[in-house]
């Protein structure tokens, strides 16, 4: 693991991961069109997309972090919950607009839960699938945040 990999999980903070209003044209007469595009709209160069459905509401998906990849993550139909944790800290989002995408940043150990019947996660992810990349474990990732842990 470089010493960037590691950086990366000891200045992440789940104050990074935030809401994003993605645009949202069209009205009520003939429907809406929302657009993520590289340029202007994501936060993120997009390398790659993939999106989970069929999810069984009692699964949870996620369970990792990374050391370089980062997120957005929308709801194109039903909800689920987003919990977002950098080692001292933890919050959980609910996403269920097609129009919101949840921001992560690198570092940040999430997991998606809660799934309504028929919901489907769209994920949008900086970079491109790499196994070396995760952090599957909880206890590696404590051990990665740990130094942030001992100065608090």
């Amino acid at each position: 693991m470089s010493s960037l990999e590691h950086e990366s999980h000891l200045t992440s903070s789940i104050d990074t991961c935030r809401l994003i209003d993605l645009p949202r044209l069209g009205d009520d007469t003939d429907g809406s069109l929302t657009v993520v595009e590289n340029v202007g709209t994501s936060p993120l160069q997009i390398k790659r997309v993939y999106y989970l459905y069929d999810v069984p509401a009692d699964a949870e998906r996620g369970g990792h972090s990374h050391h370089n990849l980062r997120q957005l993550i929308v709801a194109l139909s039903g909800s689920f919950d987003v919990t977002v944790d950098d080692g001292l800290h933890t919050k959980t989002v609910t996403l269920n607009r097609p129009y919101k995408a949840l921001s992560i940043e690198r570092g940040i150990w999430r997991t998606i839960e809660n799934f309504s019947s028929g919901a489907v996660c769209l994920v949008l992810a900086s970079e491109k699938f790499d196994e070396a990349d995760y952090v599957r474990s909880y206890e590696d990732f404590l051990k990665l945040t740990a130094p942030k842990r001992s100065k608090s």
